[in-house]
């Protein structure tokens, strides 16, 4: 297996919070990426939540932050659940 096993366990967990799904639900509906604004409007919790939600997925290689100014936007990282993927499925080749 190529992919290392905390590598998957930090994305695991990543997917394992309703408000990350949400979020990761939020950018593919945007087209793949969104800005922090847009993604605090879709979610009914604090902005301090929102942003260690999104650091979470930030940090697994499930999204990526690009600073434009003062603000962030977020993009989905298809690579980050390819490598989910192919590491959950024990050799077999990634969904694409």
């Amino acid at each position: 297996m190529t992919t290392n096993l905390k590598e998957l366990e930090k994305m695991a967990k990543a997917l394992g919070d309703v408000n990350r799904l949400k979020i990761l639900e939020f950018l593919a509906q945007q087209g793949g990426s969104g800005s922090c604004s847009a993604i605090l409007g879709c979610l009914n919790l604090a902005q301090p939540s929102v942003s260690h939600h999104l650091k979470v997925l930030t940090q697994a290689g499930l999204i990526a932050a690009e600073k434009e100014g003062r603000n962030f936007t977020y993009s989905l990282q298809p690579a980050g659940f390819n490598t989910f993927i192919s590491g959950i499925s024990f050799g077999r080749s990634p969904i694409k």
